[in-house]
């Protein structure tokens, strides 16, 4: 009998970020995305599974529009490959589409854009409800400050003032296309679309608007620190708690296309 051929499958994942130590895969075992993924996996397939990841994310960070791929010669229905593979996962992460890809397709390598979404509380007291689902600051909020400095984010620039220490990218050079601010002052969304992002970039970026927003920091210093390229310069890294990643872009002959942010995680107003 001949062996199965061996076909490249994208799956589409979303996951709690509060619940596990980020994404990537840890030589001391513990709790991550990516173990867990590839364990259910392997145990369904019946064979050692590997995936590969579209970006990872750091302890805390959710996602509601993850993509991987991995390779398999297991015979499964694709029904098999998300009931499945979700009955063998722990709390806290799903798949929830599964579907066939060209061998040469890559997650990573091929992705042309990444989006994220910040969702932030400004209130005197955090809410429970929203602790490990939104980031939080006690100070009042200038939304129209906060979108005049986020406006100076979009095009092509050198991000080295909001990258981290430990960032291994070749290059700190990225193109953010949309910047968005919506909602209101005590609750907002904040959309973030680019080609890439740095190590930490967004909650970066999301520590420096929040200082704008709360009078620490004018319009005018923000310009100056994105040109300045100094990490040592700008704002602490703002919490994980708001940071989801909501979906990865591709080129079109693939055929894999990740919906919008899902309408609990803050419609668009």
């Amino acid at each position: 009998m001949n062996p199965s051929p061996i076909k490249r499958r994208a799956l589409f994942v979303s996951y709690d970020g509060s619940r596990f130590f980020g994404w990537q895969k840890q030589a001391d075992g513990i709790a991550t995305v990516q173990s867990a993924l590839e364990a259910a996996l392997s145990e369904l397939a019946q064979e050692h599974i590997s995936v590969v990841t579209a970006g990872r994310t750091d302890t805390g960070v959710h996602a509601t529009a993850q993509v991987v791929h991995f390779d398999s010669a297991a015979q499964r229905p694709d029904q098999a490959w998300v009931r499945g593979v979700n009955a063998l996962l722990p709390e806290g992460v799903a798949v929830w589409r599964v579907q066939d890809v060209a061998p040469e397709f890559h997650a990573r390598f091929d992705a042309c854009g990444r989006r994220y979404r910040y969702l932030l509380q400004s209130a005197p007291v955090r809410s429970p409800l929203l602790v490990g689902r939104a980031g939080w600051t006690h100070y009042a909020l200038d939304m129209a400050a906060m979108r005049q400095a986020a406006a100076l984010l979009v095009g092509e620039h050198d991000f080295s003032s909001f990258r981290a220490a430990e960032c291994q990218a070749k290059s700190p050079v990225k193109t953010l296309y949309r910047v968005a601010l919506c909602g209101t002052p005590e609750l907002m969304a904040v959309d973030f679309h680019g080609n890439a992002f740095l190590h930490h970039m967004v909650r970066n970026l999301m520590g420096a608007l929040v200082y704008v927003g709360c009078g620490k920091l004018s319009v005018d210093g923000f310009a100056g620190l994105l040109a300045a390229r100094s990490r040592k310069l700008a704002p602490p890294t703002f919490m994980p708690d708001g940071l989801y990643l909501t979906g990865i872009d591709y080129p079109s002959q693939f055929g894999v296309a990740t919906p919008p942010p899902p309408a609990w995680l803050f419609p668009d107003w």
